[in-house]
């Protein structure tokens, strides 16, 4: 492997840096299963308060967070609302059917992203024959979609629809915060469209493992039960929660960089002559579209051969993610060598 290669294959793959990695070794933990972690207890609450939620809950993973409110909101035999690339469909091994029993009505949106009225035609009239529809979900930003963001106005439509249909709206938003960083919208604002919200911090924040659920206090009741069926009870997790605290803390502001070096990229790319188009780049995600469906892999391994990770992303397309272990040095290089491709 080529020791300069740049990794782009996802926002997942960053290190804790050195002042994360002291706040880990300096967290004060105990035993969470108890309620008794002061550092994952500090990291719950500061999360609720930031989003002004009733209360969090840390849990090992965006697709354990996802899951967890899907198994609270939905009955068995109950259906689920959502776009038919979203990941709490796509990417969580069926979990949706398998957790909670429920099926689910996949709807094509753009890029990754629903409306009102596409979900209003949706939502199952009181009849026999037809699941109920208990849970909308939407995912902000949308990754299939290359990182899309919605309309913030749209997300408002959609919870006016949600509540007065009396269905609860749950928020994929594994990459919320460059939705936000993007947008612009207050966080509170945000998240009171809402019932309930999942966050990744081992994206664009830079965490080794987590993720958080934001709710009512009777949700986040709800949900530390079910976390512990599924085998989620940790017990001196602080040492995580601490990298978790620090990377709301400290690597939200900075999240722009990754949105600038992922611009670069996108048209650094579209000057190759076997690249067709891309996504709109929107936030950290290049998704480009190839002009030979069947090269794929050989631009993969032509791209590794120079020290530049990049994933597949389907037929005829590879992803790039910018993050915070790229730097701008990182990008210009990995722009120079596009032009001995």
């Amino acid at each position: 492997m080529n020791p300069d290669f740049v990794d782009f294959r996802s926002d997942t793959v960053t290190k804790p840096s050195k002042a994360m990695l002291e706040a880990m070794f300096g967290a004060s933990v105990g035993d969470d299963v108890y309620g008794e972690d002061p550092a994952v207890n500090e990291l719950q609450d500061f999360a609720a308060q930031l989003f002004g939620k009733e209360a969090a809950l840390f849990c090992a993973s965006g697709t354990q967070t996802n899951q967890i409110a899907i198994n609270i909101h939905v009955k068995p035999g109950g259906e689920v609302i959502c776009h038919e690339d979203s990941h709490v469909y796509k990417y969580e091994g069926g979990g949706i059917a398998k957790n909670s029993g429920a099926s689910v009505r996949l709807l094509q949106g753009n890029r990754g992203r629903l409306t009102a009225s596409e979900i209003e035609k949706w939502i199952m009239p009181d009849d026999v024959h037809f699941p109920v529809t208990q849970l909308i979900s939407l995912e902000d930003t949308a990754n299939r979609g290359g990182g899309a963001v919605y309309d913030f106005a749209e997300i408002q439509k959609i919870s006016r629809l949600a509540k007065e249909k009396h269905i609860p709206l749950h928020l994929d938003g594994a990459r919320l915060f460059n939705a936000l960083a993007l947008n612009g919208v207050d966080l509170k604002t945000y998240a009171a469209q809402f019932d309930s919200i999942s966050i990744c911090l081992s994206k664009g924040l830079g965490a080794p493992v987590g993720s958080l659920l934001l709710g009512t206090t009777e949700f986040i009741h709800q949900a530390r039960r079910v976390r512990k069926v599924m085998g989620g009870g940790m017990r001196q997790a602080g040492f995580l929660a601490a990298a978790g605290l620090f990377a709301l803390k400290n690597n939200v502001v900075r999240l722009e960089e990754d949105h600038k070096h992922a611009r670069l990229l996108e048209e650094a790319f579209l000057t190759c002559d076997w690249v067709e188009n891309s996504l709109p780049v929107e936030t950290n995600i290049v998704v480009l579209i190839l002009k030979e469906e069947s090269k794929r892999d050989f631009y993969i391994g032509k791209l590794a051969d120079s020290g530049i990770k990049v994933s597949s992303f389907g037929p005829g397309m590879i992803r790039l993610v910018t993050h915070l272990d790229i730097s701008a040095d990182q990008v210009a290089r990995t722009i120079e060598k596009l032009k001995e491709l």
